[in-house]
């Protein structure tokens, strides 16, 4: 196997007819919007093509440059690679192994997490005396229907 990175033309890079990854609107319009607030990215994580420039990694982010209207990209070329492995590389790139620790992640609220394609959770952002856990003592103050969830009891 071998590696080259360098600048191509993005009209040159070919989108994987097979790439069985999908993006929403919404989130291709974040991913357009991202690229342009932050075009180093790019640089740090380059598209990955094969040797005829057909895309392995960052179809997206490839769709994502040309709706921002840049012409040119950092692309990694790889060449020597089996069938095989390019269909493994394909499927590893788009998988997402882990899951956000929570408590170390609130750490970096003042970021757009959101807006960074972080999923979170739909109390992230209440404000604290919204998003306080329901105890017994809330409950007894309720007439017998939890404020939070609206449980009778």
């Amino acid at each position: 196997m071998k590696v080259q990175i360098k600048k191509v033309k993005l009209s040159s890079i070919k989108i994987h007819p097979d790439n069985p990854r999908r993006v929403s609107e919404k989130d291709m319009d974040r991913l357009v919007k991202s690229l342009r607030n932050f075009p180093e990215m790019m640089e740090l994580r380059e598209i990955v093509v094969d040797d005829d420039l057909v895309c392995l990694g960052g179809n997206m982010r490839r769709i994502a440059l040309q709706k921002s209207g840049a012409k040119e990209c950092l692309a990694k070329i790889v060449t020597g690679l089996t069938p095989e492995q390019k269909r493994e590389f394909i499927i590893k790139d788009n998988s997402v192994f882990g899951e956000w620790d929570m408590d170390l992640l609130s750490r970096w609220d003042d970021l757009p997490l959101d807006d960074f394609g972080v999923d979170l959770p739909e109390d992230w952002m209440l404000p604290p005396d919204e998003n306080k856990t329901i105890n017994e003592a809330d409950m007894a103050d309720t007439e017998n229907e939890c404020p939070k969830c609206g449980f009778k009891w």
